[in-house]
Parts: C-alpha cells; structure tokens; sequence
C-alpha cells in the first residue's frame, strides 16, 4: 500500500524529532552501542507510528529494545511538547528492530561463499 503525502510528511517530522530526543535523552548511546532510528511507518489514519530501531555493536538488542520500551512515556512526553502545534493528537507510539543490515550481511556473507565454491 502506497503511504500518501502526509503520512510521508508526518513520518519525517517524527522521524527528525525522535532523533534529537534520542541524542537528547542519551538513548543512542546504550550498552556499549550505537541505537539509531532507521525509519518511521505511521498508519493511514496518523493513529499509529511505528519505529523501526537499528542497533549498531549492541549485544543484547532484545534488552536494549525493552529498556526504551519502558522510557517510552517520557519520549512520548517530550514528542508531545515538540509537535504539539502539528500534530491533533500524538500517535501511538510502537518500537520495532530494524534487522535489515543484519539480512544484507547474511547474504553478502552467501555470496562470498558462493563465489568462493565457484572460481570462475
């Protein structure tokens, strides 16, 4: 399903701001990691938002996800202030992994196999 143009433009202006608030708050840097936001999906009807997180040399990204989890009301808190005169009402907010560089790296690992069996 195509995103229309103001979920694009709702996105990217979540997008923008949970990075900051992130930075802010010291929640890109945890466990001896880096913790960026790689997207935002929001639904048709602006209800939900839902962010995908990518973890960078974090060794738990389960614990790490649930401890963001539980600071996700003083997040949302500080969303609120920021888009207040945006927004009608703040979206629910819904946290994801981001596992796409994990699956580049699975198959760019099948490859150089591939092309190690098969010399040509």
């Amino acid at each position: 399903m195509l995103e229309g143009k103001r979920q694009k433009q709702v996105a990217g202006m979540l997008n923008k701001e949970l990075s900051d608030i992130f930075q802010r708050l010291g929640i890109s840097m945890m466990d001896g990691g880096m913790i960026s936001i790689s997207g935002v999906k929001i639904t048709p009807d602006l209800y939900e938002a839902r962010i995908y997180l990518s973890f960078f040399q974090v060794a738990d990204s389960f614990a790490a996800l649930k401890k963001i989890e539980e600071r996700s009301w003083e997040i949302k808190k500080e969303l609120t202030a920021r888009v207040r005169h945006q927004l009608r009402s703040m979206p629910l907010l819904t946290f994801y992994i981001d596992d796409s560089l994990d699956y580049v790296e699975k198959i760019e690992q099948l490859f150089k196999e591939i092309k190690k069996d098969n010399p040509q």
